[in-house]
């Protein structure tokens, strides 16, 4: 098994080496053309729209399905790259196996565009919610990766702005640490097939420039985190953000918060984009948790 389970990190690692790309802007375009595949396919409906010259889309089945609650998704990419397309990947299985309607967005994107610019454009995703008529209680907010730590940041700047949360947070392996201070960060380095270390210093170069790499907004590892709702997080054991992950489990607890976390053998960073049986059975868990809380 664990020779199989090397040769498979083996493939990813060859894998996402196809979509990289030195040049910031065909790395974009190779991302969205992985998620661009989605499209075409007939069970599921895509409505592109428009906030406030923010491009968006709404994805749902072609079948009855739950229109009361809904999910904001957040998608990764170090905060420099991804896109609502490349998110195809993950917001597709979402809403196959929840029978809910998601909503996926472009924030601005480094370093064109540095924090707070991504915090902006997720807040303005989260008010147009509201002024569509959900309430912060209907909407369910995942994200994986930047995202998951996008997810975590306006849930913050809601809870510091005094206003409502919502019902609950999904997070697949998701940075919370942008002073890259984990364990993991080196015990993992030889073995993660999907980052780096010079990767994780570009991103965080690129984000937030000189800023405090230690603000709530920018580490929500450091955010205090009394009253938040549920969460669930989920990573693999052989990425280094293992321990944003861990330590985002062991403070929410210490803040009575409802957490729980699902680490995957032998599994690397956001490996639910991945078209196999253990990525599909994750996303299972992750619906069984958002239908649990609904």
């Amino acid at each position: 098994m664990e020779l199989k389970n090397q040769n498979l990190m083996q493939v990813i690692k060859k894998v996402h080496g196809l979509v990289e790309n030195a040049d910031m802007e065909k790395q974009r375009q190779s991302q969205d053309s992985v998620g661009s595949i989605y499209s075409a396919r007939k069970d599921l409906h895509i409505e592109e729209i428009d906030i406030d010259g923010m491009r968006a889309e709404w994805m749902s089945v072609q079948r009855m399905h739950a229109k009361k609650n809904v999910i904001l998704y957040c998608h990764g990419g170090g905060y420099m790259t991804g896109s609502r397309l490349y998110a195809r990947t993950i917001t597709s299985k979402l809403t196959e196996h929840t029978s809910m309607e998601v909503l996926c967005f472009d924030y601005r994107l480094a370093p064109e565009h540095q924090y707070p610019c991504a915090l902006e454009d997720a807040m303005k995703a989260w008010d147009y919610l509201m002024q569509t008529g959900y309430g912060a209680r209907d909407v369910i907010i995942a994200g994986d990766s930047a995202g998951g730590n996008l997810a975590l940041a306006l849930t913050l700047q809601l809870k510091q702005q005094q206003r409502f949360l919502p019902k609950a947070l999904v997070l697949l392996s998701p940075w919370t640490d942008m002073t890259n201070s984990g364990k993991t960060h080196e015990t993992r380095a030889e073995i993660d097939p999907v980052l780096d270390a010079e990767y994780m210093k570009k991103a965080v170069k690129y984000y937030i420039g000189e800023r405090d790499a230690a603000d709530s907004l920018i580490s929500p590892l450091f955010g205090d985190f009394k009253g938040f709702p549920p969460t669930y997080i989920q990573v693999g054991d052989n990425e280094i953000l293992l321990s944003d992950s861990l330590s985002l489990h062991k403070k929410m607890l210490k803040a009575n918060v409802n957490v729980q976390i699902d680490v995957f053998k032998g599994m690397w960073h956001v490996f639910q984009m991945s078209p196999f049986k253990m990525a599909n059975k994750a996303i299972e868990q992750c619906a069984e948790f958002i239908l649990q809380q609904l």
